[in-house]
């Protein structure tokens, strides 16, 4: 069984501590640092234990005030325990991941650990239709502060903002991943290509860009590697047009306009039938295309490109139904974008309904 022990020749390489190291992209980056000869070694911290091999384990709830104590003998900390889900609850889910944030800082500034690494996304440029197709990656941060998880990650990024002035001696790096796929992923854009058909917003055109968790852990990799400085952007090379996407998914599109899309979308979230606010469709709906100049520079370059993690999400989520980001049966899905717009909406609620009363 592996001890995580340092092994003979990694003396004088940095200890590196990883959060959220069970599953996703934690998993992948805490494996690809353990196998680095200039890695002296890796501290996968989660509130479960994994099976990453050769690596230290140290079970802890990352907004445990005590994180520190966990973090005497760390160099640099990569936090990677986010819940992303648009079914947990919003403020359950900002509890978690803004203070963990708030907390990995603290701790890690206590324990006069020399970097921190947050992840939160390209959500953060927000998604709007004069967005240029890429946004460069010191473009202002035009997301809504809101109830959102694009909210959330502005908070996280007010924290790295913070920590810069009042941790002077604490390097703190910010990384923002485009749109995620993989295994495990479940996000509103995700769920977006659940639908039996794809929502689309009248006179906008989305530029759709991914990253796969696999690109997210091989570039953190590389980031804490060459010691790179931010904001980072991650994710594919370019971006897919509506037609490409159309001839990736076999899914046709119905097109609303903006006002009845948005204005549809807060009603039904305001009456509980939608897990996201409104604003979370902007997403699906507008550009937020991200250039990964620093990252490229440097020599990244990603395993997939667009299309390729398009069909890697469109497996995951094969067999599952999703309804204005909700999960239903098959059947109602299927009844609720049949008669067109309009009456998709309504059905989109009907439906839900339905399968509500069902699982009670």
């Amino acid at each position: 069984m592996a001890t995580g022990k340092v092994r003979p020749g990694r003396s004088k390489g940095p200890v590196v501590a990883v959060t959220g190291a069970a599953t996703g992209a934690g998993r992948l980056l805490a494996a690809r640092l353990a196998a680095r000869e200039d890695v002296r070694k890796v501290i996968a911290i989660d509130d479960q234990r994994g099976d990453v091999p050769n690596v230290t384990w140290r079970v802890t709830d990352i907004r445990d005030p005590l994180l520190s104590n966990r973090l005497s003998d760390v160099d640099v900390i990569v936090n990677l325990d986010l819940r992303r889900s648009p079914e947990l609850d919003p403020r359950e889910r900002r509890t978690h991941n803004v203070r963990g944030a708030q907390t990995v800082v603290t701790a890690a500034a206590a324990a006069r650990v020399r970097r921190v690494v947050l992840v939160t996304s390209a959500m953060v440029y927000g998604a709007n239709p004069d967005n240029p197709i890429p946004l460069d990656e010191d473009a202002p941060l035009r997301a809504e502060a809101n109830t959102s998880i694009a909210g959330d990650y502005l908070e996280i990024e007010d924290v790295a903002a913070e920590a810069r002035l009042t941790h002077p001696g604490l390097e703190v790096t910010v990384v923002r991943p485009a749109a995620l796929v993989g295994p495990g992923v479940d996000t509103v854009v995700t769920r977006h290509f659940e639908a039996p058909r794809l929502l689309s917003v009248k006179d906008s055109t989305p530029g759709w860009q991914f990253c796969h968790i696999e690109d997210l852990a091989s570039a953190l990799e590389i980031i804490v590697a060459e010691r790179l400085t931010g904001p980072l952007g991650v994710g594919c090379d370019g971006w897919l047009g509506p037609d490409e996407v159309t001839e990736i998914t076999g899914k046709r599109s119905f097109e609303l306009p903006a006002a009845l899309t948005f204005g549809m979308a807060q009603r039904l979230h305001r009456l509980g039938m939608t897990p996201a606010p409104a604003t979370d469709l902007h997403y699906v709906a507008y550009p937020w295309v991200v250039d990964c100049a620093r990252l490229r520079a440097a020599g990244w370059k990603p395993a997939y490109d667009n299309a390729t993690a398009l069909r890697a999400l469109m497996e995951e989520a094969a067999g599952r139904h999703a309804v204005v980001g909700r999960r239903v049966g098959g059947k109602e899905a299927t009844m609720a974008t049949a008669a067109g717009a309009t009456v998709a909406a309504i059905g989109a609620a009907a439906a839900i309904r339905r399968a509500r009363k069902r699982r009670r």
